[in-house]
């Protein structure tokens, strides 16, 4: 019998690549202070909101709950030193355009996993640089409406890959869950894709 696994993300990204990867999972959309507490760096941000996402779609299904796994994961964008969320409004999501225009960023992306009393994490940085963005081009990639619930106001894999000059790192951990790492974690607590049940600890 294969153990469930809960992913506490209501992320169409992070679900879509788990299903890629062969996972079968239900979803929850845990509720989380996302605010920097003083002097947290941006990794030890995007890690404690992983887990704190975990333990709050924990706490949501109860400990009796038939859900043995659960899975959090939190992505980070970095420029200038400056952590960048989600764009808050239209003007918002253009300001960071300007700010990620013609420059390097970090995108930290953090997974973590809660299992039988136990919790481990792992966390991915990778740098990408975007190409000079015009204002014309910032304001029309905005009308679409593609930036407003992405960490930093863009999607990779989509309309943005056209402003990608180079990637180095994880592509999957810019999009918000690297699966290697992924893989990883959930072989620890006995969470494997369909395709390798094979491997399932009895």
């Amino acid at each position: 019998m294969t153990t469930r696994f809960c992913l506490a993300s209501q992320s169409p990204r992070r679900a879509a690549l788990l299903r890629q990867a062969g996972y079968e999972f239900e979803t929850v959309e845990p509720k989380v202070d996302e605010a920097m507490t003083p002097g947290e760096d941006p990794p030890s941000l995007t890690e404690r909101l992983s887990m704190m996402k975990a333990v709050a779609a924990q706490k949501m299904l109860g400990h009796d709950s038939k859900m043995d796994v659960f899975l959090g994961s939190d992505t980070t964008v970095v420029v200038g030193g400056e952590a960048l969320g989600k764009p808050r409004s239209e003007h918002h999501a253009k300001q960071m355009l300007r700010r990620l225009s013609g420059r390097t960023h970090e995108v930290i992306t953090a997974v973590s996993v809660l299992w039988n009393n136990r919790q481990a994490s792992e966390i991915v940085t990778s740098e990408v640089t975007f190409c000079s963005l015009s204002d014309a081009l910032i304001d029309d990639y905005c009308a679409s409406e593609e930036p407003f619930d992405k960490a930093g106001g863009y999607a990779i894999q989509g309309r943005a890959a056209v402003f990608v000059e180079n990637l180095r790192g994880s592509y999957y951990g810019v999009m918000g869950l690297p699966l290697r790492e992924t893989f990883r974690l959930l072989k620890n607590a006995n969470v494997y894709p369909t395709w390798h049940r094979s491997r399932v600890k009895k």
